[in-house]
């Protein structure tokens, strides 16, 4: 299809009528159809970059004054989902309420045997409390996002595993995972003095799958003052959910900071920085460490910290084969938590297809005093940035889940910092885990031990009764120094035997 007449079909969709008045109401209904191919949504975003950005209608602003008691207490009824009843097509489709945190509609629209159908917004579609406030209703209203169901463990009974709400933001988990952190379609300007760009996906293509098919395949066109992009989602649920992920972005303008691949999480406490919390939990966050391994094929891990003020780290690399945002406290003592069963939630692992060239896994940590907010941001960030006027397309696999493991070497279990015997200095204990690989005699192992400031005991190696794993444990000296960047590895007959532990203390 021409793209003239792609944009065409686009700004019919954009005006198809918003509400729905057909009675009764069985289901999310559908619009006019109109041709698609996937590839027009990379001439769409194309087309889109050589024209000035234009940001996109609000709704009522009496919406986004609502509540979050207001917001939970309107929701999509289930009973109303696409394909509902359908035997032969194996995924259900809801869609997600406007107001409050989500002032942008968001179109969404079903892809047939090459046709496109746009979703038909109706407040009917939707179950209430009488707790909700009544509101004006205008032709500004659309859905703010959607959510994907499959049967995923038991036949008939469909079990949600991603959402798609809030500019460009999506989070997905494995069968049995509790929801922690996000992805991103794009992040801009994090953490810059200017202040952050957040790009919105505008449209959703969803293809309707056939009667047996496990992957689905989700379009995405995103828009922003600095870029335009066109995505595309081949999602695999399952134990461990994958997404493949095609990203074409075109840039309006020079963006020196951009971010591929991000991931946003929760970090709070553990057993580093327990000391500043009063709590009755061990430990609250959505993910514990950032795992790399870099093009040289180091495996790294970062303990993640909730630091007194912003800090940014960049770890320069040429063609990362992979890293993540991930949780390897999962047991319920870690937490004692009923409610947010932070013992449960997935980590996600971004792995590059192709060269991505040279550029930095960054990680952002941004102060925090609740669990409520989100302070962890990690991306990919390529050297140079991208110019205006530029085309570039970059492909990944996103696996969410629990017990991802990457790399080689022994697994870091657990990192614990605190005060030194009579308050005599820091001390600090690394678990490692066990392996065929650990010799009986740990004297074997030598200790590879350093930091950028600081006095420093000479490590020592204990084996872990409980995980039968060797510990490591040293104890510093801080002295006049404010930061400290340390750096452990056990090695072996002069190979490494663990990942490589980084962490980078403040006073």
């Amino acid at each position: 299809m021409l793209r003239r007449d792609f944009i065409a079909s686009l700004v019919a969709l954009a005006a198809t009528p918003a509400w729905s008045q057909d009675a009764p109401l069985r289901a999310i209904e559908l619009g006019d159809a109109t041709p698609f191919d996937a590839a027009d949504v990379t001439a769409l975003a194309r087309d889109l970059a050589t024209r000035a950005y234009q940001a996109p209608p609000s709704i009522p602003p009496e919406w986004t004054d609502i509540t979050y008691e207001d917001y939970i207490s309107i929701w999509f009824a289930d009973r109303y989902a696409l394909w509902n009843g359908e035997q032969t097509t194996p995924l259900r489709l809801d869609v997600f309420a406007p107001g409050l945190y989500f002032p942008t509609p968001v179109r969404i629209a079903v892809v047939e045997d090459g046709m496109a159908r746009p979703t038909l917004f109706n407040l009917d579609l939707f179950d209430k409390t009488d707790k909700f406030p009544d509101l004006p209703v205008d032709d500004t209203l659309g859905f703010s996002g959607l959510r994907l169901r499959a049967e995923l463990e038991h036949t008939g009974i469909y079990q949600e595993f991603a959402v798609f709400q809030g500019a460009s933001y999506f989070r997905a988990i494995g069968t049995g995972n509790t929801y922690g952190l996000s992805a991103r379609g794009l992040a801009i300007d994090t953490a810059e003095p200017t202040g952050e760009e957040f790009p919105d996906f505008r449209a959703f293509w969803l293809e309707k799958p056939r009667e047996g098919e496990a992957t689905f395949t989700l379009h995405a066109l995103l828009d922003s003052p600095s870029c335009t992009g066109a995505y595309r989602f081949d999602i695999t649920p399952g134990a461990r959910q994958v997404m493949d992920i095609t990203a074409r972005i075109f840039a309006r303008e020079d963006m020196d900071h951009v971010g591929i691949a991000p991931l946003t999480s929760m970090f709070q406490y553990d057993q580093t920085n327990r000391h500043r919390f009063s709590d009755f939990r061990p430990a609250v966050h959505d993910n514990d460490g950032l795992q790399i391994v870099n093009g040289a094929g180091e495996t790294i891990w970062r303990p993640l910290a909730n630091p007194k003020a912003l800090q940014i780290s960049a770890f320069v690399d040429t063609n990362p084969q992979g890293f993540g945002l991930l949780q390897r406290a999962q047991d319920y003592s870690d937490f004692a938590d009923l409610q947010a069963l932070y013992h449960n939630r997935p980590g996600a692992w971004i792995e590059p297809k192709g060269d991505w060239g040279r550029g930095s896994v960054t990680l952002v940590e941004i102060p925090t005093e609740s669990e409520i907010y989100d302070n962890i941001v990690c991306y990919w960030r390529p050297d140079g940035g991208l110019a205006a006027g530029s085309e570039t397309e970059l492909s990944y696999r996103l696996t969410w889940g629990r017990d991802m493991t990457h790399g080689s070497g022994l697994p870091v279990l657990n990192t614990m910092i605190g005060s030194g015997f009579d308050n005599r200095g820091t001390v600090v204990v690394i678990d490692f885990a066990d392996s065929a690989d650990v010799p009986d005699d740990l004297s074997d192992i030598d200790i590879r031990l350093s930091s950028s400031a600081g006095e420093l005991t000479p490590g020592v190696l204990q084996r872990n009764p409980l995980t039968n794993g060797p510990r490591l444990a040293f104890n510093f000296d801080a002295g006049d120094a404010t930061l400290i960047e340390f750096r452990a590895q056990l090695r072996l007959a002069g190979a490494p035997l663990s990942e490589v532990w980084l962490y980078r203390w403040t006073a």
